[in-house]
C-alpha cells in the first residue's frame, strides 16, 4: 500500500518555505506521495445559476505543475501528483510540455490525475467552452500521450490541429494519467482510458462500478490502479482504522490522507501522528518510495 497526502494548499498560503516544509516533512516521514488540488480561478458565488462546488474567489491554489516544479528541486523520492487537473480548460500541447519537464526534472514522479471539473466561470476565463468538455477531454488525453511518446506527431481532431510538429525533450517514460470524477460516464472513461482512479466520495460505490467497466472491456483489474481517500479525524484511531481497513478490503494500492481544514502547524502534526500510528499497525504492507537519484 502507498501511503501519501493532500497538500493543503487551502490553509497554506503564499510563503514559499511553509510549501518546502510541509512537503519534506511527508518525505522524510516515508510518504509515497503528495496530492494537489487545481484550480485556476476561483469565482465569486453570487451569479445564476449558482456554483455548486465548494471553492469561491479567496480560496487559495497554487498552480500544480509549477508547484511541482518548485517541489522537483527540492526532494529526492515523493511521488507529485495532480489531484485533479482540471485538463479541459487547458492548452493540450502546454500541458504536455508542462508535464514532461516536470517528470523530467523530478526524475519520474509525476502522477497526472486529471478530470473535467464544476466551475464554468473558471472555463469562460480561460477561453474555454465548458459543455462538451467530457469529449474534449477524452481526446486530449489520446493527443498527449502521442506527444509523450513520438519524435513527431501528425494529428487531426475535433478539437486540435498539430501539424507535424513534436513535444522536444519527451519524458523517458510513460507519464501515468489518473482520472477523477463522480459520474458514471466519468468511472466508463477511466475505465477505457485511465491508469488508475482517484476516489473521493463513495468508495464502496465507485470502485465496484469501475471494476465492472474494467471487466466489461476486458482489461486486467491489476494493472489499473485505485486511490482512496480518507479524512483526518483528529485522534480518532477507530475511524483511522475502519477507513484503513476498508481500503484494504475494497483492493485500493494507494491512501491519499486529507488533512485540509487545518491551521499549518496541525497540518504537519497530522501527517507525522498518522504516519506513526499506520506504519505502527500496518507497517508490513507500507510501500516507502525508492530514491529517483
Amino acid at each position: 500500500m502507498h501511503i501519501g497526502t493532500v497538500i493543503p494548499q487551502t490553509e497554506i498560503g503564499s510563503d514559499p518555505d511553509r510549501v518546502a516544509t510541509f512537503v519534506r516533512t511527508a518525505e522524510e516521514l516515508g510518504y509515497f506521495h503528495v496530492l494537489a488540488y487545481d484550480h485556476v480561478l476561483g469565482a465569486h458565488p453570487d451569479r445564476e445559476p449558482p456554483l455548486w462546488g465548494p471553492y469561491n474567489h479567496e480560496t487559495t491554489f497554487h498552480e500544480p505543475l509549477v508547484l511541482f516544479g518548485y517541489l522537483a528541486a527540492l526532494t529526492n523520492t515523493i511521488e507529485l501528483t495532480t489531484g485533479v487537473m482540471i485538463l479541459p480548460q487547458r492548452q493540450t500541447a502546454l500541458v504536455a510540455k508542462q508535464a514532461a519537464e516536470v517528470d523530467l526534472l523530478s526524475r519520474g514522479r509525476l502522477r497526472l490525475g486529471v478530470g473535467i471539473g464544476w466551475n464554468p466561470v473558471e472555463y469562460l476565463g480561460l477561453g474555454q467552452t465548458f459543455t462538451d468538455r467530457a469529449d474534449r477531454l477524452e481526446e486530449q488525453i489520446m493527443l498527449l500521450r502521442r506527444l509523450w511518446s513520438e519524435p513527431l506527431v501528425d494529428f487531426m481532431g475535433a478539437w486540435h490541429h498539430i501539424d507535424r510538429a513534436a513535444v522536444a525533450p519527451r519524458p523517458l517514460r510513460r507519464i501515468p494519467v489518473w482520472f477523477g470524477g463522480f459520474s458514471q460516464p466519468a468511472f466508463r472513461r477511466a475505465a477505457r482510458l485511465g491508469d488508475g482512479f482517484l476516489v473521493f466520495t463513495d468508495p464502496e460505490s465507485t470502485v465496484g462500478t469501475l471494476r465492472s467497466n474494467l471487466d466489461r472491456l476486458g482489461r486486467d483489474r491489476s494493472t489499473f490502479g485505485i486511490d482512496i481517500a480518507v479524512s483526518f479525524m483528529p485522534d480518532d484511531r477507530r475511524s483511522w482504522a475502519a477507513d484503513f481497513e476498508r481500503c484494504i478490503q475494497l483492493g485500493a494500492d494507494r491512501i491519499t490522507l486529507n488533512v485540509l481544514g487545518f491551521d499549518l502547524d496541525s497540518h504537519n502534526d497530522a501527517i507525522e501522528k498518522y504516519w506513526l500510528w499506520i506504519t505502527t499497525n500496518y507497517g508490513e504492507v507500507i510501500t516507502r518510495p525508492s530514491s529517483s537519484s
